[in-house]
């Protein structure tokens, strides 16, 4: 087995800046790519807080690893989760493009701007854009796998109307069904087909994380205030909760929705 350690550093990916591309930087796509048709069973490691062009990277490896900038300790934790010491648990903050030319502001011809920038995606940033235009990620928004599985069941609101002041409640179950003990990170997202109002497909609006035993189940609740429902309206200048009804989506990832609820909000 070889380890390849891959993606970039805090010169080539900083604040202040932005990089033009995807690319990864420094040849590394051939270097994976000549490693990988030696030994099949490498192990790709990727240094990097942000998205890069890894199609073919995701295709040929069996083992992709997104470490971030983990600081002095993270060999010793990289170390642990490859040896399956620790069962590794993070979600993708950001959706991975297949393209640059996918993300909202290169696909409204927003990038780079000159003295201003025009945000032409409005609402639609980041997963937002990806989900509501049907756009395929790479990987989306919330993904990230472990050494075991999980099942969600159970998925239930603890009332079907709610009040502007009132708290929305979703209770499952969360069911490992592997054979190692790990924790996943449900997510809750709403949505509003019939708004009157421009608005994304969805909106994640909760998410909890659980440890779960293999074998065993964990009940979890995740709690919205309907307030936070609201959208700013911009003729009465103030926060705004429409009426009506609303879809909540349970998941483990923007793409990966396991069970819709419908409550009416009055």
């Amino acid at each position: 087995m070889a380890i390849i350690f891959a993606g970039s550093n805090r010169d080539y990916e900083t604040e202040a800046s932005d990089r033009r591309d995807l690319h990864l930087p420094f040849g590394q796509a051939e270097l994976i790519k000549q490693v990988l048709a030696v030994n099949p069973k490498t192990i790709v490691v990727m240094v990097a807080g942000a998205p890069f062009d890894i199609n073919e990277v995701s295709q040929k490896t069996s083992a992709l690893v997104w470490s971030w900038f983990n600081g002095s300790e993270g060999g010793n934790a990289l170390a642990d989760v490859i040896l399956g010491k620790v069962n590794p648990s993070g979600k993708l903050p950001w959706t991975m493009p297949v393209a640059l030319k996918d993300s909202p502001a290169h696909a409204t011809n927003s990038f780079p701007g000159d003295k201003t920038v025009n945000y032409a995606e409005g609402l639609l940033i980041g997963y937002r854009w990806f989900d509501t235009k049907n756009v395929a990620p790479l990987y989306p928004f919330g993904y990230g796998l472990s050494y075991t599985t999980f099942a969600l069941d159970n998925v239930k609101a603890d009332k079907d109307s709610y009040a502007q002041n009132d708290v929305i409640e979703v209770s499952l179950d969360v069911k490992n069904t592997g054979k190692a003990e790990g924790k996943e990170v449900v997510q809750l997202y709403t949505s509003k087909s019939d708004s009157k109002i421009t608005r994304a497909r969805q909106e994640l609006k909760g998410f909890k994380k659980v440890a779960v035993k293999a074998g065993s189940s964990e009940k979890i609740t995740i709690k919205v205030p309907v307030k936070e429902l609201a959208y700013y309206d911009v003729a009465s200048k103030k926060w705004t909760v429409e009426p009506g009804k609303y879809t909540l989506k349970v998941g483990t990832s923007s793409r990966d929705i396991k069970k819709e609820i419908q409550v009416t909000v009055k």
